[in-house]
Order: structure tokens, then sequence, then C-alpha cells
């Protein structure tokens, strides 16, 4: 994997991972209720759950865009129209939700494994990961170097991008939340990331396929 198409990724990743979802509503429901080894807890869950849709991806759709060349373009346009359906719905959608978890009354007494399970289940069923590691993961594999340690590197990036996120976003709750949660930097937080979302999105469809009838090395 060359370091440009890795910096691509990282870049698409990162705006995917930070951008206001279910995950990081719960690390915020965990930082003003509970505190922040809960977020731990549940964000350890969370890329666990990571780990497992990136495996399935890798074993499943990735291994169709090896050999299939209109697969690859499918999957391109249903990859960029989702990164600009995220950037719409992040500069015209309803994010109420977020603020409203401002004032949640804080209780320190929990059950760490079901904290740690909620975190898990909220990964493998929720659609934002799921769709970017079938839509937009698998694009990013070169077929002319291993496998393996393309998708070590970039599913470790990608836990990695989401531990550290999940914790600023508890962590940012409970110390920082006047601040942080004020609506109108809020708003300006949503529409440049939604800007972004869309631009990525209309890059997404000039990407090229790595050399897709090259020989796959385990």
């Amino acid at each position: 994997m060359s370091l440009d198409l890795y910096f691509a990724y990282v870049v698409i990743a990162f705006f995917t991972i930070v951008s206001p979802g279910a995950a990081i509503l719960l690390a915020i429901h965990n930082g003003l209720s509970l505190d922040l080894r809960a977020v731990a807890i549940s964000t350890l869950g969370n890329i666990l759950g990571l780990f497992i849709l990136s495996t399935v991806a890798m074993f499943g759709v990735g291994v169709l865009l090896q050999t299939s060349a209109l697969f690859f373009l499918i999957l391109k346009v249903v990859g960029a129209l989702y990164l600009i359906y995220l950037g719409t719905k992040q500069i015209f959608g309803d994010h109420a939700k977020l603020i409203a978890e401002d004032g949640i009354e804080k209780r320190k007494v929990y059950d760490a494994w079901k904290v740690f399970k909620k975190g898990f289940l909220l990964a493998v069923t929720n659609p934002k990961p799921i769709l970017f590691f079938t839509a937009i993961f698998p694009l990013f594999m070169d077929s002319t170097h291993a496998v393996l340690p393309q998708f070590f590197l970039m599913t470790g990036t990608f836990m990695l991008i989401s531990f550290c996120s999940l914790l600023f976003y508890g962590y940012m709750s409970g110390v920082a939340k006047s601040w942080f949660f004020d609506e109108r930097r809020l708003g300006m937080f949503y529409k440049v990331s939604g800007s972004l979302f869309i631009l990525m999105g209309i890059g997404m469809l000039f990407l090229d396929q790595k050399v897709q009838k090259a020989e796959i090395h385990p």
C-alpha cells in the first residue's frame, strides 16, 4: 500500500469516525452518567466489534474485488454516494439528540461487563461502520501487495482513531460540556465536516482499482 493511498484512507476514516453517531452518543452518555473508566470499557467493546466487521469485509467483499472490475465500480459508486449522504445528513440533519444528552445525572455504580457488551453490540449492529467496512474499506486494498499487513494496518488505524475519538468525546462531555456542546459551535462543526464528506465522496469516484488482475499475495 502506497503512502498516498494510506493517507487518503486515514483522512476518510478519521472524518467518518469523528462525525457524531451512535457510538459517540454512547460515549457522551457514559461520560455524563458514569465516568471515564466506563467510556474506556465501552470503547474497548466497540473497537472489538469494529475488528470483527473489518474481518468479515476482508474475507467477503474484499475477495470479490480482486476478480471483478464491475463489482469494484459498483462498490466505488455506492461508497461515494454513502459519503455524500453522510455529508448531506451532517449539514441538514436534526442533531438535537447530541445536545439533549447534556443534563444526565451522574451515577458511579455500574456493571463493567454490561457496559462492554453494550459498546460491542452497538458496533456490530451500527449501519455506519458496517457500510464503511463493506463499501469503502476494501477499495483501499492493493492486490499487488500482501493482503494481511494491509488489513492489520488499516483495521488497526481505524480502531486506534475510534478509541481516541470516543475517549475524547466521553472526556469532553464531562469537563467542557458548556463549550463543546454549544449549539452554534456544534452547528459549524456539522457544516464543515459535512462539506468534507461530500468532497471525499466526489473524490472516491476517481479512485482507481489497483491492478485487478494481479495475483493476490496472502
